[in-house]
């Protein structure tokens, strides 16, 4: 190739080439070029190409390679793309592996075209200082700017002797050559240059001068900084530990109930119950949870049942209705000793499958992926609802103590997730009829159905073993406590001394209307029948209305309609419900809360819960529960 025909290739690719130059150059503009950047760049692409010469001729500082923002490249054939020609902006992304074979090609390659001299070019190319010297560039060219930068900030550019550039001319691999290692060149001029001097005197001085400027500051930074760690040094040596965690919560309650019939049997109370709870991680993702507990929460008493008489609390008392039953009371009855309310542990087996394993105080809602009633749910805490009943379905309160359990999501996004468990309420008695296997138990399913972040469904199934004495709603706790439900749907297998099989079926639903608006129901069956003989069909359901940030962020207003467990059918020793003396009314549960946030750890709750015909009886006066709770978590 002739001097003049290298000449021609460096002319026709400069205004293109030296956009490379704009990476290297360190000045106001862009950050200095580390020599290995452009070591990598020529080494894996041999031939390089800028694809969107509009999108950097607006934005000199686009053109980096020191992690701002990056220069897209790829390659170049014989000519140049139209689409760039025509100032359009192509992309390209570089194949992680290359083609096992080369692509077969579509035609025969046509034959080289014959290098051939420019008409009238006689005389080497001359150096251009000013992009105002090239008689065939005007600034409404779309590559002017380039142009401009390229011959007055990087001399990177010459032009014909006629003062000509001739930007539309064709492109050839040989001037693509020679233009390339020319830029380079002049890269490896501005590098070398660059890092001569990279920290300049004046520099130096401007840097002491803000030093003595700030030295009072930096002298208080310097004393906040070594307090810290001094600080943090102590409390790393005196910390409780490094894989536990210390929870609590202690609960204040005014209580009251209303009522002609119960009225002048009690008193209004104040309450309290307190929760320690440390929580211990060992890999991160497990978590085991080791609570106390004491409380002093006493059911309110009510009777009007004629089989009242034969059902007694462990203090002997006859019991009555365990509806409108404040939540707090769920383990709140320790006379204020110390008890261990809850040691479990939960561990993931994979990404989908979660165990849980409870050696006392085991509940169903533990381990199930959802109990489908947000908001109102605070897992028997002083957070949610006021009662137990609103709180999460009855079906949840059917057996617990100790065993084990699994939560397996059945998709990647749980979608579908199933849970399962088994829980014994005197797993740690040998004697009787007790154990893990011969004993009172609940062995619980459940298919939780998540769509959207909208809209939950679970359906949920349980088997239980409840030897007399042990209610059907009561947790596993023994003693003939129940928290939800009238007394015939709890102990009607208790009042016959008698142990019962039970077969329940729920349905929860959950639909998020609006980020202020929630609503939640459950619905359930459960089918009894007495292992002496006899059988019957106990019911429960309810609808309630969530109100998130509720005039302020944090708190929470609630609307709670439902009824709470109740015998609708018997037969028992050939007798129905009239022949038993029971009847089935239906007693409705109504409750209105509204809880106030008044710090990220103090809320305050006034509810008030209404039931009529307590205890599924007409001739039982309506009563009304007024609750104020002042709830602290830390």
């Amino acid at each position: 190739m002739t001097f003049l025909e290298l000449s021609n290739a460096w002319l026709a690719t400069s205004g293109l080439l030296g956009l490379l130059l704009a990476t290297a150059q360190a000045g106001t503009a862009a950050p200095s070029t580390r020599a290995k950047d452009l070591q990598l760049l020529t080494s894996q692409h041999g031939v390089l190409f800028a694809t969107a010469p509009s999108a950097f001729l607006h934005d000199q500082s686009a053109l980096t390679l020191d992690g701002q923002r990056p220069l897209t490249l790829t390659t170049v054939n014989v000519a140049l793309d139209p689409t760039i020609a025509q100032g359009k902006q192509s992309g390209y992304s570089e194949p992680s592996k290359p083609a096992t074979k080369p692509s077969k090609p579509v035609a025969k390659p046509s034959k080289p075209i014959p290098e051939q001299d420019t008409p009238g070019v006689t005389s080497p190319m001359d150096t251009v200082t000013s992009v105002s010297q090239l008689s065939d560039v005007r600034p409404t060219d779309w590559a002017f700017q380039a142009l401009q930068s390229l011959v007055e900030r990087y001399g990177c550019i010459v032009g014909y002797p006629d003062r000509t550039y001739r930007g539309n001319r064709a492109l050839t691999r040989y001037e693509f050559a020679a233009g390339l290692n020319a830029c380079m060149d002049r890269v490896s001029e501005l590098i070398t240059a660059d890092t001569a001097d990279l920290v300049k005197k004046e520099d130096l001085v401007v840097l002491q001068k803000l030093q003595e400027e700030f030295a009072a500051e930096l002298a208080t930074l310097r004393g906040r900084v070594d307090s810290l760690e001094a600080r943090t040094a102590a409390i790393e040596k005196q910390q409780f530990s490094t894989t536990t965690k210390l929870v609590g919560e202690a609960i204040f309650a005014i209580t009251d109930i209303f009522g002609s019939q119960v009225g002048s049997l009690n008193n209004t109370v104040f309450q309290d119950r307190v929760r320690l709870g440390l929580q211990t991680s060992f890999t991160g993702k497990d978590i085991l949870n080791t609570r106390l507990a004491a409380g002093n929460v006493n059911q309110f008493f009510v009777i009007g049942n004629p089989y009242s008489p034969f059902v007694l609390s462990s203090g002997g008392q006859p019991l009555g209705s365990a509806e409108g039953t404040p939540a707090i009371r769920i383990n709140g009855q320790t006379g204020n000793s110390i008890v261990l309310d809850r040691l479990d542990y939960t561990f993931p087996l994979g990404e989908r499958l979660k165990f849980y394993v409870a050696a006392a105080g085991g509940k169903s809602q533990y381990y199930v992926s959802s109990t489908v009633n947000p908001f109102f749910e605070n897992f028997d805490g002083g957070n949610g609802s006021i009662s137990a009943f609103s709180q999460e379905s009855p079906i949840y309160r059917i057996g617990g103590g100790a065993g084990a359990g699994f939560s397996l999501a059945l998709d990647a996004k749980r979608t579908f997730v199933l849970s399962g468990g088994y829980l014994a309420n005197n797993a740690n008695v040998p004697s009787g009829s007790n154990g893990l296997f011969n004993g009172d138990f609940a062995a619980l399913g459940q298919l939780t159905i998540s769509p959207s972040d909208r809209f939950q469904l679970g359906l949920t199934y349980v088997r239980g073993y409840h030897t007399s004495g042990n209610s059907i709603f009561g947790l596993g706790l023994g003693n003939n406590s129940f928290f939800t439900g009238t007394l015939p749907a709890n102990a009607i297998h208790t009042a016959f001394g008698q142990a019962a099989v039970t077969n329940s079926y729920g349905a929860e639903a959950s639909f998020k209307l609006s980020s202020k608006l929630v609503i939640n129901g459950f619905g359930g069956y459960t089918g009894l029948d007495l292992v002496g003989g006899g059988n019957g069909q106990i019911w429960y359901y309810g609808l309630g209305l969530a109100f998130p940030d509720l005039f302020k962020k944090g708190n929470l207003g609630g609307i709670f309609v439902g009824v709470e467990p109740y015998l609708g059918s018997a037969n028992i020793v050939g007798l129905n419900l009239r022949g038993l003396g029971l009847q089935n009314a239906t007693s409705l549960h109504v409750e209105g809360f509204y809880r106030f946030q008044l710090t990220d750890n103090i809320s305050l709750t006034p509810g008030v819960t209404w039931i009529t015909a307590p205890d599924q009886n007409n001739n039982n006066d309506d009563y009304v529960l007024l609750t104020l709770r002042t709830t602290f978590s830390f």
